[in-house]
């Protein structure tokens, strides 16, 4: 698997951001997304999974990149998502591209939650 980084590419433009709590303390609710997210052997993601700030990277294809960071919060922990185009050629086309994705987001960061939820509650 490539690694990600965590300076995003030169040319970038944030499509959409999305947040939830879950009701568990950082270090755990960060271990327990990393196993959520992280690529399986085979699959073409550039990934990164940062500790120090509690930070994962997922950037595929030419268009996608998703940010996922977690943060202490007085109910437990922020866990943030953001989807960001970093198309560098026809810029213009990724959020056209991904436009489904970006539809589907919301849901899917929902359901992402309650599973992590689940696991660390």
């Amino acid at each position: 698997m490539q690694e990600a980084s965590l300076e995003r590419p030169a040319k970038h433009t944030p499509l959409l951001a999305l947040a939830g709590v879950v009701h568990a303390d950082v270090d755990t609710t960060f271990a327990t997304l990393a196993e959520l997210v992280t690529p399986q052997e085979g699959q073409v993601t550039l990934f990164l999974r940062d500790d120090d700030t509690r930070t994962l990277i997922l950037q595929g294809g030419w268009w996608y990149r998703g940010e996922y960071r977690v943060l202490p919060d007085e109910q437990g922990s922020r866990v943030e998502h953001e989807l960001i185009n970093v198309a560098q050629t026809a810029h213009w086309a990724g959020a056209i591209t991904g436009r489904s994705v970006i539809a589907d987001a919301p849901a899917a960061f929902q359901q992402l939650l309650t599973d992590l939820a689940a696991r660390v509650e």
